[in-house]
């Protein structure tokens, strides 16, 4: 009898997905194939019937989002607008670009477009690493962006303690998830801004896109 929590479909599905060509997951199907020959030798052959039914070519195989797209990329410009010369943001840090700060922002600087989109590539290097180490599902082309673009806004530590990224590693239904949980970001000090309640409009388009 065995006594361990099984994995239910949706666990399943995410480990063979998301962990893919990790080498602890590479342990697991030396066992598991081990298991399976011990059981059937044949299951494994070439013509055995469940691989003739499911092989897929790779082309045809479904891909998932691990760098932003364009379509990602001009949603968080046009959300944070393009500012050529160094400023002070509300909350007192100076800013320039496409909101890029740290050291190299400094009082009195200024750029060009071409020096902006660096910037902004180079900090999105930073929410992208976030969201494929914070996020235990495979996510769309869609999803990732908007995840990408919610990092940027609120910041890496509001996704990895947000029930967002909870529901979602959960395995919830990802669409939904979406459509419940980012519009709860939208308040500022003196509740909802326009501004954030359309961002997460357009990054739930985006996710279910």
């Amino acid at each position: 009898m065995i006594d361990e929590v099984q994995f239910d479909e949706t666990r399943w599905r995410n480990f063979w997905t998301y962990y893919k060509g990790l080498t602890h997951q590479q342990k697991a199907l030396e066992t598991l194939r081990q298991h399976i020959l011990k059981a059937d030798p044949c299951l494994l052959t070439d013509g055995a019937e469940w691989v003739e039914q499911f092989r897929t070519p790779v082309e045809t195989q479904e891909s998932y989002a691990q760098t932003i797209s364009a379509a990602g990329i001009q949603l968080i410009k046009d959300f944070e607008g393009l500012e050529l010369t160094s400023y002070y943001c509300p909350s007192g840090v100076l800013t320039i670009g496409y909101g890029s700060t740290g050291q190299h922002v400094f009082p009195g600087q200024t750029i060009t477009e071409q020096e902006a989109d660096k910037l902004l590539r180079r900090d999105l290097e930073r929410f992208e690493d976030a969201v494929r180490g914070l996020t235990a599902v495979a996510l769309t082309q869609g999803e990732f962006d908007a995840l990408v673009s919610f990092c940027f806004n609120c910041g890496v530590g509001a996704y990895e303690h947000s029930t967002l990224r909870r529901r979602l590693n959960a395995g919830d239904d990802k669409p939904y998830v979406f459509k419940l949980e980012l519009p709860r970001w939208v308040n500022g000090p003196n509740g909802p801004l326009a501004g954030l309640v359309r961002r997460r409009e357009a990054e739930i388009a985006l996710a279910l896109s």
